[in-house]
């Protein structure tokens, strides 16, 4: 299954609803293996994210129907960005594919 990197960055609403209920977080990670993802890692962070996720899903349109739910709601910005294993990789520069 494909696996995509999601950086995500709160909005000022989004870091209210956080502060407020931390738990939260868990909620959404439920609603994105909803829609047909899962959550292999999610990582908060410091700098210009405040969360990076690594994804497995079927396709890209159950990433971009993701981002575009949770985007769609205020609360958090999302860059998505498919990813490919460095083994997948060179396998692609070797031609093995």
């Amino acid at each position: 299954m494909p696996y995509y990197v999601l950086l995500s960055k709160l909005t000022a609403e989004g870091r209210k609803t956080v502060k407020e209920n931390p738990e939260r977080i868990k909620e959404v990670n439920r609603e994105v293996e909803a829609l047909g993802a899962k959550i292999l890692y999610q990582f908060a962070t410091l700098g210009p994210y405040d969360f990076v996720n690594i994804i497995e899903a079927p396709s890209n349109e159950v990433i971009y129907k993701a981002s575009a739910e949770f985007g769609s709601r205020g609360t958090v910005k999302i860059l998505s960005m498919p990813a490919v294993t460095v083994d997948m990789f060179i396998e692609n520069m070797r031609g093995k594919r």
